[in-house]
């Protein structure tokens, strides 16, 4: 059980700050009055470069993605500024309608933030809504139109507001939270062509054009977890609790209509791939270089590969430490 804990801490890099004076959840209100007065992001659209997210606010954003399903699911984060970096202390869901493609807030969820946030400085947390979180259940962390237009909004009216996107498919396939931060850039700022551009990851065919084409609208920010004492405390008691559900669990069960999605995708991107290559056969324009259609794919089949192979190799280590234990034969004894 211990083993467990320790393990999901270290793939998510989750630090503990300070036991006795847990810094990073001191709030100082005349401090961040003072950074909002001055706005130093408005005259560098990269300013802010940092996350810190707790780790009981990361696992609160997780389950509630996980509890959507298919289904989008929004909610908030509160936290503080500390330089360039958002801390993010907190967060909670919004009462909102999601579909497989999109969230949409209403005029209830408006009012439920407000009652929220007064319920909390009532209560002596004075953290202000730092910013939004939403899922993208098996198509990765990125912005859609949508979601960049959205972040636009909030950023004109709620500066400094942050967007983190989180996919809770990928993230039981990975064992390990697959979570991205965003910022966008202001309507009239062009950003300098990037190199190498972010790490890659996979994008499923329907999703590719949406994709690409708000690409150079927002930046990534860099994303650290860190856990107080308080947050060590209610980590244990979680792990007390769902210890045997999470070593009994297999991510090729849990997430077998994701994997088959992945697959079906896949196939889709072969075949349109495939009809390139013929085209090119008959006469069509011929590729120069590197195939990087086919390299795309030879990337996304080793991830499904790796992925399967990885859950298969979990299952057959716990049938041989749960299932090796038999109790000793007893031979009688010759008279």
């Amino acid at each position: 059980m211990d083993s467990s804990q320790k393990a999901w801490e270290l793939e998510n890099a989750i630090k503990l700050v300070d036991p006795h004076r847990d810094a990073l959840y001191s709030y100082d209100q005349a401090e961040q009055t003072a950074i909002a007065s001055s706005r130093p992001w408005k005259n560098d659209p990269h300013y802010f470069k940092n996350v810190r997210i707790s780790a009981v606010a990361l696992l609160k954003m997780v389950m509630h993605a996980r509890s959507g399903g298919s289904l989008e699911i929004m909610g908030l984060m509160q936290g503080k500024i500390a330089g360039d970096t958002f801390v993010v202390t907190d967060a909670f869901r919004l009462p909102v309608e999601g579909t497989e493609t999109r969230v949409n807030a209403s005029a209830e969820a408006d009012e439920y933030v407000v009652q929220y946030l007064q319920s909390c400085r009532e209560s002596g947390r004075m953290e202000n809504a730092v910013g939004w979180y939403h899922s993208h259940p098996g198509y990765g962390c990125w912005l859609s139109g949508i979601d960049v237009s959205t972040q636009m909004l909030q950023q004109s009216h709620m500066d400094p507001f942050l967007a983190v996107v989180i996919d809770p498919d990928r993230t039981i396939s990975a064992g390990k939270v697959e979570i991205g931060a965003f910022r966008t850039f202001p309507h009239d700022y062009k950003p300098p062509a990037s190199g190498a551009g972010d790490e890659y990851q996979t994008i499923p065919l329907n999703k590719i054009e949406d994709f690409g084409a708000h690409a150079s609208q927002y930046y990534s920010l860099e994303i650290s977890h860190y856990k107080s004492s308080l947050d060590s405390y209610l980590l244990e008691l979680l792990w007390n609790k769902y210890w045997v559900s999470t070593i009994s669990q297999s991510p090729l069960f849990t997430n077998r209509e994701y994997s088959s999605k992945q697959m079906l995708d896949l196939s889709q991107k072969i075949q349109k791939a495939q009809k390139a290559i013929q085209a090119q056969a008959r006469g069509g324009p011929k590729a120069t270089g590197k195939d990087l259609a086919l390299d795309k794919i030879v990337r996304d089949s080793n991830k499904i590969a790796g992925e399967e192979i990885t859950g298969l190799l979990a299952g057959d280590v716990k049938a041989k430490l749960f299932n090796g234990f038999e109790a000793p034969s007893v031979e009688a004894s010759a008279p």
